[in-house]
């Protein structure tokens, strides 16, 4: 355990190293919820969204999942490259613990996408978002958690695909539906009772219920409790496939 916490670091800071020096990434990082945030919000701002607070107490939660969801789907771009040029193979003649590479970047997007989700917070202040600071605090877990279960199962994805293309296509197709569905920018509430029902098959639902739950100040809900669950669930469970499909890769001829 003590070598994999120490080899996880090491990864974690050469990962974080290269993504201080892209500026232009994290730059364009945050640029599409900032937009929404911009663009979208003060149109939503008289709407009744009808989930009991106001517009922006249901956009912003929405937004951060949304950053979450389009940040973690895609660093699996980055191990694509440095599998292709043989990094990731010079990793693994390594005395380094097998799932640090893998455990270290996830660590690296974690820490990423929260600070971004703060930076958005703040923004949404600017625009008129309020919100109690507990909620607001916890609703950072949540995005934390769910950007390690996307980003764990995009590098899993990453290392098993031939190409940038066949891997862009797949997350691409992947991310859309999940977004729509999961309500991130309108909630399901304003949704036909088919589709409502439909959306309940997608675990980013239940994230974004409980985030938008605990910006009102509602700590104990069952639909926060609910949220928790699924989201730790969908963590473990992404941690597993993660695991294994890294593990999996390495095998391939």
């Amino acid at each position: 355990m003590n070598r994999l916490l120490a080899d996880t670091g090491v990864i974690f800071g050469r990962s974080m190293r290269q993504t201080l020096r892209s500026k232009t990434a994290l730059t364009f990082g945050m640029l599409q919820p900032l937009l929404f945030l911009a663009l979208m919000g003060p149109l939503l701002a008289k709407v009744d969204l009808r989930t009991g607070g106001s517009s922006w107490q249901a956009f912003v939660p929405g937004l951060l999942v949304q950053l979450s969801l389009l940040g973690g789907m895609f660093v699996g771009m980055g191990i694509l490259v440095e599998r292709h040029v043989g990094v990731i193979d010079r990793m693994r003649v390594t005395p380094l613990h097998p799932a640090a590479p893998l455990l270290g970047r996830t660590l690296r997007d974690v820490v990423q996408l929260v600070v971004q989700s703060a930076l958005l917070v703040l923004l949404g202040l600017a625009f008129g978002l309020r919100a109690p600071v507990a909620g607001v605090l916890l609703g950072f877990v949540f995005v934390g958690l769910l950007s390690a279960a996307l980003a764990l199962l995009s590098y899993g994805l990453a290392m098993n695909v031939k190409t940038t293309p066949e891997f862009a296509a797949i997350a691409n197709t992947t991310v859309l539906p999940m977004m729509l569905l999961a309500g991130l920018l309108l909630p399901m509430t304003l949704a036909p009772g088919w589709l409502d029902g439909v959306s309940r098959a997608v675990p980013f639902r239940y994230t974004v219920d409980a985030m938008r739950h605990l910006y009102l100040g509602e700590y104990a809900d069952t639909t926060v409790l609910t949220g928790l669950a699924v989201t730790v669930g969908l963590t473990v469970v992404a941690l597993w496939g993660g695991l294994a499909l890294f593990r999996r890769s390495g095998r391939t001829p």
